[in-house]
């Protein structure tokens, strides 16, 4: 079975109606980075961070996996399908995906500032921390996020399954945003890179890529015939 490595990001979330951080209507034009993703803002005024991340919890239980998520559990049928994902909502698992891999944390899930491995999943009905929740070591709990400044953890996995990859699917992401965008160029030579996205993505010169220019939604619909053919 052909392995199928896919890099999501912020364009495939949106069509389920999740605000983007950078569109015109996107989070940082309400919020300062500085503010709500960094560790220095975090330890200037906790709360306010905590709230930003309690709220974002609540607003994304509103929205549904669309057929961008839903085509990638389908085609778990006919490839060992691995998702990297930008994005920190679970979209993709609630669309039933076996194999995600989250490169800026998980919005539903909270850890120790003291220790990043004591991590917490939160609940639906359970999805809000607040200054004096404590971890189990005693410590403060924190947004299992990857805030700016921040190392990112799961970057080495990532390149390792970029370095497997038979087929190599971006869907969603304009590829400005590092370390993420550099996986393309973990990519083997020989292995056919395909990106869905509305806009036009920069890509290497070098490589032979395909452009599926749709959303998420249709865009999938047209790379799973393709790969199907």
């Amino acid at each position: 079975m052909k392995k199928l490595v896919v890099l999501t990001g912020a364009g495939i979330s949106a069509e389920s109606g999740i605000r983007t951080f950078r569109d015109s209507d996107g989070l940082w034009n309400e919020y300062r980075v500085e503010d709500v993703a960094t560790p220095e803002g975090f330890e200037r005024n906790p709360e306010l961070v905590l709230n930003f991340y309690n709220d974002m919890r609540k607003e994304h239980q509103l929205h549904q996996p669309n057929y961008g998520h839903v085509g990638l559990k389908e085609l778990e049928a006919d490839f060992d399908v691995r998702i990297v994902t930008q994005n920190i909502d679970d979209l993709h698992e609630r669309a039933g995906s076996k194999s995600v891999l989250h490169l800026h944390g998980e919005l539903m899930k909270v850890r120790s500032v003291r220790n990043p491995n004591l991590v917490t999943t939160l609940t639906d009905d359970n999805c809000e921390i607040h200054l004096g929740d404590k971890a189990t070591d005693g410590a403060q709990l924190r947004p299992d996020i990857v805030w700016f400044g921040e190392a990112v953890p799961n970057f080495e996995p990532a390149v390792e399954l970029a370095q497997q990859a038979d087929i190599f699917l971006i869907v969603g992401t304009s590829l400005n945003v590092y370390p993420a965008a550099g996986l393309i160029n973990y990519v083997p030579y020989e292995t056919p890179i395909y990106i869905i996205d509305p806009k036009p993505v920069p890509v290497p010169s070098t490589r032979k890529i395909t452009m599926i220019q749709k959303g998420a939604s249709e865009g999938m619909k047209d790379f799973i015939k393709m790969v199907k053919a």
